[in-house]
């Protein structure tokens, strides 16, 4: 089989049907976020909305969901103990998630800046 059949055989990241020459990976960088291959612009378009929402990822996988609902009895632990818990207490969970979310990728980005600037703590 040759490496153009391959590429032909790869599902749609967002309807499941045969992938065909449309691709993305947010910000363009394959070093930290999974390119994804899409059947059509209408698919591609969907797609990369999506991702651009969850900072490159289509979909959680079931342990980063299971990781983000864990962390909530930390953040909101955290929240009372600073006395900041009465403006968060009535917010839908998914805007807790998305403050959750926020904090675990700028950790991420700030740590992948340090590490490629040369800042390496070993």
């Amino acid at each position: 089989m040759s490496r153009a059949d391959l590429g032909r055989r790869v599902p749609c990241a967002v309807c499941g049907f045969e992938a065909r020459s449309f691709g993305y990976c947010h910000q363009l960088r394959r070093d930290r976020h999974p390119y994804y291959r899409f059947c059509s612009m209408r698919c591609l378009t969907v797609g990369s909305a999506n991702a651009q929402r969850n900072f490159g990822m289509i979909d959680k996988s079931d342990m980063e969901m299971r990781a983000i609902r864990e962390a909530r009895r930390e953040l909101a632990a955290a929240l009372t103990e600073m006395g900041l818990m009465a403006p968060f207490f009535d917010r839908p969970t998914a805007d807790i998630d998305r403050v959750i979310e926020a904090c675990v990728d700028g950790f991420q980005a700030s740590m992948q800046r340090q590490s490629d600037a040369g800042d390496c703590p070993f």
